[in-house]
């Protein structure tokens, strides 16, 4: 009744506190879920979301907060959010919130905040959150008056959301979030540039004339394909022009992996015929993505044969490394209908064949030795029993690189990983994040021992809200790709790479009432994947790797392609295992 009247007596006045408000716009804008950690700084809040709708996910750690939100939003296409309170709380999404703004991720990270009588004076957990914040969000505010708090709720939204989207931040007086206004409205004030769609701006005939010379043309697909829903237009342009397809690590599920035209990944760990291909073509067009130095090495070698076309919703991004022949900016969407319309329906069947034979002559390939376990092919196991269509979240490191060689994506938004600041810890809490927007999908992790242990305080979080999060932890005891570098380019010098003391993640499993299994031979690998896809709660399976097993085909950082480095069957033991990812019907063998 209290909660009842209260409501009643400030619908009567017209007055509301400041973190009524907030949820208020929050709810309006179809905010129904958030991740966060309570703290001082951000108490009021926290007691007016105890009478909300919105449904509040408790983390183990802040860091857990932001990259469940970047999962569930990466999943979903939605909007994520955390909460933290002032001080320690803010500081630990700092990762993050970068995180999110190198990969594009809508995000509303909400920071208590000292009151403002005490800002600037070092009170008990105070730090400048908005200046730390500025460099790494598209939109950031320190509200200091109960009156702007609708405005800059929806501002924050709006932007976080518009064109090219990102993180934005809003610092959260404690006297403000308790304080009355009668400012129950948004009314915004930023300028439009920075939520309205530029209109399309580029030379069009060029593009579609360079195109029509083109012989030997390739899309070259980013994550902007997958941010900006285009991922249809984009096949329905390979296939009328009959272009193949490569994509970069965030744009894998953008084309379909099983298509005839689709390369697959391409870069430093890209697939052999995709690198090979980017040699011979002679057109690129980059949809969504941005030329980034694991994609484009050097720059002055990557497709050096090649007319390069690019069409980028963020004007930034033209010119930024690579420099382009031609270019569009507008939105994907909008760009890719024109292009359809105009593009005359084509046929490369040459170009196709060769590209045929490369992926033919250049296959994924592995060595499986006696005894023990290869994580290639633990991973195409797992994509095989799973039928491709689980949505799969990785840490950083060989495994990721791996997942994104083996577990092949035939649709948007079930690949997760962090790919422009590549964090480690990530995957576990952004699988969170994900099992709770898309329930109707199996959700697994792919981790290492050292990523895993950055964020598996989260185990708890899973146990407590029952979230059936899978974890397939590969243990090498190394941090693997740190190890391969460290061989590769540094003698065998391992200079703290070496996990010299593991826990028992067996038993730590047990600790949360979590199922658990550790593997290490190649017999009880088929088992081993079972156990974990038909498990109907969360579960982990350890799989013991051999420890120097390395990622290839492999460009060194800043090497031409024609330096790459395959998998050479000479200097490596075992029997030679290849994966043909266009092959669905087949054993892959």
């Amino acid at each position: 009744m209290a909660d009842g009247a209260k409501g009643k007596a400030e619908t009567k006045t017209g007055e509301k506190n400041g973190s009524q408000v907030m949820l208020d716009v929050l709810s309006k804008n179809g905010v129904d879920l958030c991740f966060g950690y309570p703290g001082g700084a951000i108490l009021p809040f926290y007691d007016e979301l105890y009478h909300s709708k919105i449904k509040h996910i408790l983390v183990r750690h802040e860091q857990g907060a932001v990259h469940a939100a970047e999962g569930y939003a990466k999943a979903t296409g939605k909007l994520g959010m955390c909460i933290a309170t002032s001080g320690p709380g803010a500081t630990n999404l700092i990762t993050g919130i970068t995180d999110a703004k190198m990969d594009s991720v809508p995000l509303l990270a909400l920071t208590g905040q000292v009151a403002t009588s005490v800002i600037g004076s070092d009170a008990f957990q105070e730090c400048d959150t908005y200046g730390m914040s500025i460099p790494i969000t598209k939109y950031n505010a320190l509200l200091r008056n109960a009156d702007d708090v609708a405005r800059v709720t929806q501002e924050a939204i709006t932007v976080a959301q518009a064109l090219r989207p990102g993180p934005a931040l809003i610092d959260f007086p404690k006297d403000v979030q308790t304080a009355k206004t009668k400012v129950l409205k948004a009314q915004m004030r930023i300028a439009s540039r920075h939520y309205e769609k530029p209109k399309m701006r580029g030379d069009f005939d060029r593009l579609i004339a360079a195109l029509a010379r083109a012989e030997r043309p390739l899309l070259y697909v980013g994550g902007g394909a997958i941010t900006g829903n285009a991922y249809k237009l984009v096949r329905e342009l390979a296939e009328k022009a009959d272009i193949p397809v490569y994509m970069t690590l965030m744009g894998l599920g953008a084309f379909p992996a099983e298509h005839k035209l689709s390369l697959g990944m391409a870069g430093m760990h890209g697939t052999a015929y995709a690198n090979r291909a980017i040699q011979e073509c002679d057109f690129m067009l980059a949809l969504g993505a941005r030329f980034d130095d694991r994609v484009a090495l050097n720059v002055d070698d990557y497709g050096r044969r090649a007319v390069k076309a690019m069409v980028d919703i963020d004007e930034a991004e033209i010119n930024k490394r690579v420099p382009v022949d031609i270019h569009i900016v507008g939105d994907l969407i909008e760009v890719l209908a024109e292009l359809n319309k105009r593009v005359k329906k084509t046929s490369r069947r040459a170009w196709v064949e060769r590209i045929t034979k490369l992926k033919e002559e250049n296959p994924l390939r592995f060595n499986v030795e006696p005894g023990s376990i290869k994580p290639q092919q633990a991973i195409h196991e797992l994509w095989k029993k799973t039928r491709g269509k689980a949505v799969i979240s990785t840490d950083v490191g060989q495994h990721q690189m791996w997942a994104a060689q083996y577990y092949t994506f035939n649709e948007p938004r079930n690949w997760l990983s962090s790919g422009g600041l590549g964090t480690m810890g990530f995957g576990f809490p952004a699988a969170i994040g994900a099992a709770l927007g898309r329930p109707d999908r199996d959700v697994f992790v792919i981790t290492g021992d050292g990523s895993f242990q950055m964020c598996m305080q989260e185990l708890a979080t899973i146990a407590m809200y029952q979230i059936p999060v899978k974890i397939l932890l590969f243990n090498n005891g190394f941090l693997g790709m740190v190890r391969q570098w460290q061989e590769l380019f540094y003698q065998n010098r391992f200079s703290q790479s070496t996990m010299n003391y593991n826990p028992d993640f067996v038993k730590i499993c047990s600790g949360y009432d979590i199922p658990a299994k550790r593997i290490d031979k190649q017999s009880e690998l088929s088992a081993g994947i079972d156990f974990l896809v038909n498990s109907k709660t969360s579960a982990l399976l350890e799989v013991t790797i051999p420890e120097a097993e390395k990622v290839y085909p492999m460009i060194a950082s800043g090497a031409r392609y024609e330096q790459m480095v395959d998998f050479n069957t000479k200097s490596e033991k075992g029997n030679e295992m290849k994966v043909h990812l266009n092959r669905p019907d087949k054993s892959g063998r």
